[in-house]
């Protein structure tokens, strides 16, 4: 289980990656870039953070290449930003979580509008 510390500084790391971010990546070329979660390790070295990228194909694509390319640049942007004993070393994963979830609500929809609706019970 997650101390109250760990919790506190993955906000505070979410923060300051989505802001950076935000200041660093041009949305017409990488889209629309969200910090969905941070998962820190458990000696705060190391962070992986997930995002989502809204947009086309090419640009969610071109926004991953960009952020990994940018790498360095935001873990020195999060570094001016939080003080920490050591700046973990960022990994950025695609979070597919939130299209999961879309994808599961149109199917429930779909369902939804398949089954006949049954007549209520009379008394």
């Amino acid at each position: 289980m997650p101390t109250h510390r760990h919790e506190r500084v993955r906000e505070l790391l979410k923060r300051a990656i989505g802001e950076a971010i935000r200041r660093e990546m041009p949305v017409d070329q990488a889209g629309l870039i969200t910090v969905n979660d941070v998962g820190v390790g458990g000696d705060l070295k190391s962070a992986q953070v997930f995002i989502s990228i809204l947009g086309g194909a090419e640009q969610q694509r071109t926004g991953f290449t960009l952020l990994q390319k940018h790498r360095l640049r935001l873990q020195d942007l999060v570094a001016k930003a939080v003080v920490l004993k050591y700046v973990p070393r960022l990994r950025f994963v695609i979070d597919e979580s939130v299209s999961r979830g879309n994808r599961v609500m149109q199917i429930l929809d779909e369902l939804e509008k398949q089954t006949p609706a049954e007549p209520s019970p009379q008394e």
